[in-house]
């Protein structure tokens, strides 16, 4: 089968069963398959010391690159759950995604997971000044508001916070 009849090479999610992502990442390495598991460094207090351990960044996710048609060995590798799909339709991810996360990881810079908050979305400021708040997130340019408003009156207001402040409410 020529790539034409398989589509093109894609980058597809590929949910894995609960703590199994390096397994399955393991196992897309033994078989060959160009995969990333993006992972962070977290460090917790043990009764003693200090203890540093690597979890992956998206839990329960890792990605991998092959042709939507010939997506049986990937499922049928142990640990796999499905592949992000919509519909019965594998979805395919963004290379530009998958490389902006790569950039992240090889930056250096101090990274860690957060909860996806896109602009309309209900949220609630959880630190700052105006803890306990709730609204509706607004972007402008690269800052990160929070509508409050008085329906009655038809009115709102702006507020700027830091979006590390804020929580999908």
């Amino acid at each position: 089968m020529s790539s034409d009849e398989r589509g093109s090479l894609q980058w597809f999610g590929i949910s894995t069963r609960s703590n199994c992502e390096r397994v399955v990442a393991n196992s897309f390495e033994n078989k060959r398959f160009e995969h990333f598991l993006p992972s962070y460094k977290t460090k917790r207090l043990s009764s003693d010391r200090v203890v540093e351990k690597e979890k992956p960044l998206f839990p329960g996710y890792l990605f991998c690159r092959f042709y939507a048609s010939a997506r049986l060995p990937i499922l049928m590798t142990p640990g796999v759950a499905r592949i992000v799909s919509i519909g019965s339709e594998p979805a395919p991810i963004d290379p530009l995604e998958i490389e902006a996360i790569r950039a992240i990881l090889k930056s250096g810079v101090a990274v860690e997971p957060y909860p996806y908050l896109h602009e309309g979305q209900r949220v609630l400021i959880t630190k700052g000044p105006l803890k306990e708040m709730s609204g509706i997130l607004l972007r402008k340019k690269s800052e990160f508001r929070v509508i409050a408003s008085i329906s009655l009156l038809r009115r709102s207001v702006a507020v700027e916070v830091d979006s590390s402040w804020l929580s999908p409410q």
